[in-house]
């Protein structure tokens, strides 16, 4: 009898597309072989940029998209991946977040981000994407990034409308916190974090804290 190889389903960050899973794909297949791959563009992005969905509507197109799975999500992918596992028990065989969170708690705090989350995306229409996107690759948090890492010519996929439509609709600060429902989550959750990144690994800490099968690598 034929195995069929294991279905993963990859959600990827604001400004990425589903291209941006390729490396990570295809060293995956060098380490543990043969994987069915699935990496759509999420809506505002890519060949999705005209799709306006919420993180609950995002969860439900990547489930009908993904079907029963391991799902993988970084940033905003894995806030859309977590809202999946809640909403969609059945089809979330396995959780793997990168970069993620269950949300701001603080009412002000995230009242203030979806501000900060508005005026950028303000920001996006009044620039090119090209500008806007050297702009973003700036940040300190991609200074790492090499030339190919970076990935700049996919990212020039999007459009301003689509990415400014994922910040005022997927943004954290338009996320309900989920710290208190992340305990109805029965699949094994793997949290993956970089070790410089101090914030997120308290974060990925509570994640792995707040469900029955949890593990924190960094």
């Amino acid at each position: 009898m034929t195995t069929r190889p294991p279905r993963i389903v990859f959600a990827h960050g604001f400004t990425q597309t589903g291209r941006s899973w390729g490396p990570f794909i295809d060293a995956l297949v060098e380490s543990i072989g043969e994987v069915d791959a699935v990496a759509p563009d999420l809506p505002g992005h890519g060949d999705a940029s005209e799709r306006r969905e919420d993180l609950w509507q995002c969860a439900d197109a990547l489930v009908a998209v993904g079907a029963r799975a391991t799902y993988v999500g970084y940033s905003m992918g894995g806030r859309i991946a977590l809202h999946a596992a809640l909403r969609h028990p059945d089809s979330v065989e396995r959780l793997v977040l990168i970069g993620a969170t269950a949300g701001i708690d603080d009412d002000d705090e995230r009242t203030a981000r979806r501000a900060s989350d508005n005026e950028l995306a303000d920001h996006i229409i009044r620039r090119s994407v090209p500008a806007f996107i050297d702009e973003w690759l700036d940040n300190p948090l991609f200074a790492g990034l090499t030339e190919a890492t970076a990935m700049r010519d996919d990212r020039l996929r999007n459009t301003a409308s689509g990415l400014a439509s994922s910040l005022r609709l997927t943004g954290t600060g338009t996320q309900e916190p989920l710290w208190d429902r992340l305990g109805a989550i029965r699949c094994p959750v793997l949290v993956i974090v970089g070790e410089r990144d101090t914030k997120f690994t308290a974060l990925g800490e509570r994640i792995v804290e707040s469900v029955d099968h949890g593990r924190l690598v960094v």
